[in-house]
């Protein structure tokens, strides 16, 4: 086991409309900051905020030397913000933490103390309990993760979000994978590399409420399975071939009741019923293809993951600069592109 040693410690703060909470949140990790052994920078990134959360960013950072912010142009969604964060991270260390003080920031001196005591790559916060959801929401929680360990190869903790620390390596690791259809906690696992557990209580929201309604987690597990599985066009392709040896069964059936017994009723009901049901399977399938297809459609554009409107670094991001988003490699097309545009 070899110990880690760190210089800087750089927090990502995902935020989108969280003016009711995040003065509390900033009060709270500012306090923790403040008694860490290393130097640290909190890197907020606003996910094109609708309310006044980038005016008390700015009024936070005034107040702070140790405040980032990384505005993005629009709303692009948490898994890019996060990928925005870890692009402008200049530590040696990174810790993702969302800003609804669900995971406490108090714990994050846990989590580095088991990063550089371990020797790990990356310490996932592992969710003993979590207060104030539903008992809907933890069952579909419970369900989801368990459903994508056993469609895919991938091994994803279970109860986990995306409250965690990671060294260098990982992040660098993470900085290159630039999909535009991104499930962070995915992609988290795959890079591999040693990753370890701390477990902690999770608490209630402390103001406002979740983002993410049923029917945007729906799209989001939707968004985990296949981006990492092709399992669903197995299935499609099992399901049709035991309707097709399902339906010679009843065809070779009817055949032979018409011979034996003979069949007065014409059968248009039974028919309709068959038609529909044959209907919806074909429908079901294109539809699990124009789910993938649609992936490699927008993946082939080749766009940038975001834009950042403004970028205002903090004072230990100036002394202890990694390289920007803009400066990561260009993909292989790229730079044929570039190259031809030269002559």
């Amino acid at each position: 086991m070899t110990r880690q040693s760190f210089d800087l410690l750089s927090i990502v703060v995902p935020v989108y409309n969280e003016e009711d909470g995040i003065e509390e949140f900033h009060r709270r990790l500012l306090a923790v900051v403040h008694g860490l052994r290393v130097r640290a920078e909190i890197i907020y990134v606003d996910d094109g905020s609708a309310d006044r959360t980038l005016e008390l960013l700015g009024a936070l950072a005034d107040a702070s030397d140790n405040v980032a912010i990384v505005t993005l142009s629009r709303n692009f969604g948490k898994e890019i913000a996060m990928t925005a964060g870890l692009d402008h991270a200049a530590g040696d260390a990174v810790a993702i933490i969302d800003a609804d003080l669900q995971d406490p920031p108090e714990v994050l001196p846990d989590l580095l103390r088991t990063l550089e005591g371990t020797g790990a790559d990356l310490v996932y916060g592992k969710r003993t309990s979590r207060k104030g959801e539903t008992a809907l929401k933890k069952m579909t929680a419970h369900l989801f993760y368990r459903v994508m360990n056993r469609l895919s190869d991938l091994e994803l903790p279970t109860d986990s979000g995306d409250f965690r620390i990671l060294n260098r390596r990982a992040v660098d690791a993470l900085r290159q994978l630039r999909e535009h259809h991104r499930f962070m906690k995915g992609l988290f696992s795959w890079i591999g590399f040693r990753q370890i557990a701390f477990p902690y209580e999770r608490d209630g929201r402390f103001a406002g409420h979740s983002k993410f309604n049923y029917w945007r987690l729906w799209n989001f597990s939707l968004e985990g399975i296949t981006s990492f599985t092709i399992a669903p066009l197995k299935l499609a392709s099992y399901v049709g071939l035991l309707t097709a040896i399902g339906a010679g069964l009843y065809g070779l059936g009817m055949i032979v009741g018409t011979l034996v017994w003979g069949n007065p009723v014409a059968g248009y009901p039974s028919l309709l019923v068959v038609m529909l049901f044959l209907g919806g399977l074909q429908l079901m399938t294109l539809g699990m293809l124009g789910e993938y297809l649609g992936r490699v459609y927008n993946e082939t554009k080749h766009r940038p993951l975001y834009f950042v409107q403004e970028f205002r670094p903090s004072g230990a991001g100036r002394r202890s600069a990694h390289l920007p988003a803009s400066s990561l490699p260009k993909r292989p097309s790229q730079r044929a592109e570039s190259a031809s545009g030269e002559g």
